[in-house]
């Protein structure tokens, strides 16, 4: 087993694998930037190393500084968490290189995985199910021909990245020529590789990922499913286990697939194969459908995690680490259940009333949730600053129950209960999804949220603004009065004045 690992990342995931680190006995080193240094992740390692400045390329994406920090600290292993480089083939050989071990798949698989038009590939001679589209096209009139064979709408994305970058959904032929330039442009300022690919678009599907997990003597299972649809600019935001729409005998063949997926590529370690699915597949105008088709494989741990933790009751990055220190996983696929029902929401610093714009600032209160069923996974306290330099997720909340309704009922518990104050969360918003009956009766496809719940239905910019101010002012020892900000009145005789003592409370 390895002595000391360097965690190649920072927030919520860093401290969530030191937290394992712990637990089985290993010493941990976390990295930060000068945006972070009093960062909570910084002060629950073991020790800590500065990269560099704020900016995540002298920081977080730099291979060498992460790779020269883990050798000075004499750390046996990186982890790489999820984001910044850990999908990032080139870093993977480099810390194999240097005599390390890189805690996740090998370099070869993740390069495999990594081009969309490759893997898709890939799928096709695996026998995965794969939605109708074409790769390698570069004219318009290539494009024109493959959009008009497959039928509107379709989906133009880049070949190489993630994250709904370099992705248009087409609705007719007039919009593919600025929908592939606008694609291109994108795709080649945030990956550098401007390829593109074209694939039917399911206006109505839904997300739906499988957990795998294998070690490096030849075992591979499947973990079951998580449901992602709940989403807003192809970013998840709610994510639950098992999901409300899959029959015992759908999730076997999605499982399955998922594993034929993950052995094409000589898959280890933890990985999730995404795939949507169509419920009404009949409906269709794809030619030979099915109900559902391979998406892309994330080659990492994956930020919803916890759901598929507390339903198998296995601990992944537990299990990450153990596997990257040779072990054999020790389950077959027999041995795995699901039990009960998890769903996990995603706490971001950001405004539902601008447009979902972050929201930055220092933390006066920040009060996580308690009780039976609950779990946070945060890497924010009170006093902590949320910086405008990385993505703006606080916290996650993730509960379990016995059945789906409870753990609906416990989630807007717990997320009633998660006071933030000093920046704008989307804590209500979720709420107000939850709350629906689309959601209830698991009826929510990927462009729901888009569809039914825009923000300035939910929360008018001007009480949202204004609600913000108050709570903030009141904070900070200021309060509004005909719009102005003065003292409040404060009496410093009293030892118990609650206002004393703001921005002293750490968990």
């Amino acid at each position: 087993m390895f002595k000391k690992i360097l965690i190649a990342n920072r927030g919520e995931i860093a401290i969530r694998i030191m937290r394992a680190c712990r637990e089985l006995g290993i010493k941990t080193v976390a990295v930060y930037s000068e945006a972070d240094k009093n960062s909570q992740h910084v002060q629950f390692a073991d020790e800590a190393i500065l990269l560099g400045d704020a900016a995540p390329k002298d920081s977080y994406l730099n291979a060498d500084k992460l790779i020269r920090a883990a050798l000075d600290s004499k750390a046996d292993a990186i982890h790489p968490g999820y984001g910044f480089l850990s999908e990032n083939a080139s870093f993977a050989a480099a810390v194999a290189s240097a005599h390390l071990t890189f805690i996740g798949p090998s370099a070869a698989s993740i390069r495999a995985m990594g081009d969309k038009a490759e893997s898709k590939i890939l799928m096709k001679k695996a026998g995965v199910p794969t939605v109708p589209g074409f790769e390698g096209l570069e004219s318009f009139d290539e494009f024109k021909k493959a959009a008009s064979e497959i039928g509107y709408p379709v989906l133009v994305k880049a070949a190489a990245g993630g994250g709904g970058k370099g992705m248009r959904v087409v609705n007719s032929e007039n919009e593919l020529s600025e929908a592939i330039e606008s694609a291109r442009r994108e795709a080649l300022n945030s990956f550098g590789d401007e390829r593109l690919l074209i694939e039917k678009y399911l206006a109505e599907a839904h997300h739906i990922e499988i957990q795998v997990f294998g070690d490096k003597h030849g075992n591979l299972v499947h973990l079951f499913e998580r449901e992602c649809s709940v989403q807003r600019r192809h970013q998840k935001i709610i994510e639950e286990s098992p999901s409300p729409l899959l029959t015992p005998e759908l999730r076997a063949r999605m499982g399955e697939a998922a594993v034929n997926a993950a052995k094409a590529v000589n898959y280890f370690n933890a990985g999730t194969v995404e795939f949507i699915f169509d419920p009404n597949p009949s409906s269709s105008l794809i030619p030979h459908p099915s109900s559902f088709y391979f998406l892309e494989m994330n080659t990492r741990l994956q930020v919803e995690h916890p759901v598929t933790e507390l339903v198998t009751g296995l601990d992944l990055v537990h299990w990450q680490i153990r596997i990257a220190a040779g072990e054999k996983f020790p389950f077959t696929q027999d041995d795995i259940h699901q039990h009960g029902h998890a769903i996990e929401c995603r706490v971001y610093a950001e405004d539902p009333a601008t447009g979902f714009l972050p929201s930055t600032g220092k933390l006066l209160q920040f009060i996580e949730p308690r009780g039976p069923g609950i779990r946070v996974d945060s890497g924010f306290a009170a006093g902590d600053d949320v910086t405008h330099f990385y993505d703006p997720l606080l916290a996650k909340v993730i509960v379990h129950a016995e059945n789906r309704e409870t753990a609906i009922q416990r989630m807007q518990t717990a997320l009633q209960d998660f006071i933030v104050h000093g920046v704008v969360t989307n804590i209500d918003y979720m709420r107000a999804v939850l709350e629906t009956d689309d959601f209830k009766q698991g009826k929510v496809s990927t462009r729901w949220v888009e569809q039914n719940l825009e923000s300035g239905s939910l929360f008018p910019q001007q009480q949202a603004v204004a609600l913000h101010k108050l709570i903030a002012a009141a904070l900070a020892d200021v309060v509004f009065v005909g719009g102005k900000a003065q003292p409040a009145v404060s009496n410093e005789t009293d030892p118990f004045n609650p206002w004393k003592q703001t921005g002293n409370y750490r968990n």
